[in-house]
């Protein structure tokens, strides 16, 4: 079976954990493809299903996009960012786009007949992103359960109590994630003990036990 894992730098992967390499690894006799692009939101998804998933004509598609949504939500000074670097329009993707992309983008996958799997993304940043996530989360599962996709609801299996307050993400942080990516950075152990996380190093990616951890439950879900 030919798999591609459809997303943003959760599943990239090049910056933490990389989950997919894991799952790749525990299924040796599957065809493993990993077309996460890190900062992508669900336009960028859309915008690039046939070059990078369709063109491959895979059997079936895990798809997990909601952490850059977010956070051009709620974060002001990094719509900078996603409005160059990404091309969305303003910055921001409103929840609105955000549910209309989705539906077009699992349509899509539908219509080519492929088998599909809906990923809702885990963060521990902050309470509000974690609240904005869980909303475009609950959209994503909308749309996926309109279509009878199956969902995998990651939130609550890497559980987050108690998520202290942080200070707003900045451009700062995009290019600090840029700069370490550049270096080979990997400190992640140590950078999460010191800011606090618990299953990421900087409230958004995972560190690699917590990648492994993942690729755990997914194949468990898939049921392959």
């Amino acid at each position: 079976m030919k798999l591609v894992f459809f997303g943003n730098s959760l599943t990239e992967g090049s910056y933490g954990g990389n989950f997919v390499a894991h799952v790749a690894k525990r299924l040796p006799q599957h065809t493993v493809i990993n077309a996460g692009v890190g900062g992508d939101t669900i336009l960028n998804l859309l915008e690039r299903v046939d070059r990078d998933v369709l063109a491959h004509e895979p059997d079936g598609v895990f798809v997990m996009c909601a952490g850059n949504d977010a956070i051009s939500s709620v974060y002001p000074d990094v719509r900078k960012y996603y409005r160059r670097s990404k091309n969305v329009p303003e910055g921001v993707v409103t929840p609105e786009m955000y549910a209309r992309a989705y539906r077009e983008l699992l349509t899509r996958l539908q219509l080519a007949h492929v088998q599909t799997w809906v990923g809702l993304s885990p963060t521990e940043y902050s309470p509000e992103l974690f609240n904005t996530v869980r909303h475009y989360n609950n959209l994503a599962a909308e749309a996926a359960r309109a279509l009878n996709i199956p969902v995998l609801d990651l939130m609550p299996l890497f559980d987050t109590q108690d998520i202290p307050p942080r200070p707003p993400l900045t451009m700062d942080m995009t290019r600090l994630i840029g700069q370490r990516e550049q270096s080979g950075w990997n400190d992640y152990e140590n950078e999460k003990q010191r800011l606090g996380f618990r299953y990421t190093f900087d409230g958004m990616h995972l560190t690699p036990k917590a990648a492994e951890q993942l690729a755990e439950i997914i194949i468990n879900f898939l049921k392959l």
